[in-house]
């Protein structure tokens, strides 16, 4: 499933992304409800029912009250989608000590484990961005570092765009993975044994026709059974964190050219 950002009217959205707006009062007593609060509510749902699990409907209910109370403050779910994403942005740090890399290194590790806690976020597109106040803070936090590389601004541009799409590619491989179980009913490992078992009898010339798939698979380290559960996901975050090293190296070659 994957979320488009910015489907609102482009004025208001604005407005309501940096608060330079506030929703028209009614007559009556005051009401318990906020921009903010409607927006918590949402990340709490997409976080514990994923995307599909979202709506207005469904935030009213964690907030006890009904969709239509909440149109006051945000008119659509498009909308509530960009506040929530760039909300949820906020909890990332905004500095980072030492050399580039090292730096860079961090930046990478806690953009993980933020897309591991808020896995939805991984189904808003990055085709059209979410431009509010935290995205711009996050993209700022980023460039700083990548500036103290030496590199010009060309590769800088680049280089983040790479690191981001690294990042996000290498954690939405992990989040598919955790989520496969759950949504299909069957384990990885009985998906794996049930397939490959069959490669034997629907393609016998396998190891011939595909010698270097065959080389990397004879080649790989022995897996217990206790670890092949969670052999999956520390493929992935080995295969992530040797493309970060490999795009580092990379750029500091580049400066060096």
């Amino acid at each position: 499933m994957v979320v488009f950002a910015g489907q609102g009217d482009a004025g208001h959205s604005m407005a309501l992304l940096w608060r330079t707006t506030e929703p028209a009062s009614r007559p009556g007593p005051k009401p318990g409800l906020s921009v903010e609060a409607i927006v918590e509510a949402g990340i709490a749902v997409a976080d514990a029912e994923g995307m599909t699990g979202l709506s207005m409907r469904a935030v009213g209910d964690r907030l006890g009250r009904t969709a239509m109370a909440l149109y006051t403050y945000v008119p659509n779910k498009g909308e509530l989608v960009d506040l929530m994403y760039d909300a949820a942005l906020a909890e990332l740090p905004t500095h980072y000590d030492g050399d580039w890399r090292t730096a860079v290194t961090a930046w990478a590790d806690d953009h993980w484990a933020f897309y591991l806690r808020h896995p939805w976020m991984l189904q808003v597109s990055q085709a059209r961005p979410v431009l509010g106040p935290n995205g711009y803070v996050s993209l700022e936090t980023l460039l700083t570092i990548l500036y103290r590389s030496g590199l010009g601004s060309p590769e800088v541009r680049r280089l983040a765009g790479a690191l981001t799409q690294h990042v996000r590619g290498g954690a939405q491989s992990v989040a598919e993975a955790r989520e496969a179980a759950k949504a299909t009913g069957v384990t990885d490992e009985d998906w794996w044994i049930a397939r490959s078992s069959l490669l034997q009898e629907v393609a016998p010339d396998f190891a011939d026709r595909f010698p270097h798939v065959t080389r990397l698979e004879t080649e790989r380290d022995p897996v217990s059974l206790e670890e092949r559960e969670s052999f999956w996901e520390k493929e992935l975050r080995k295969t992530f964190e040797f493309g970060l090293t490999a795009l580092l190296d990379g750029a500091g070659g580049s400066k060096s050219s």
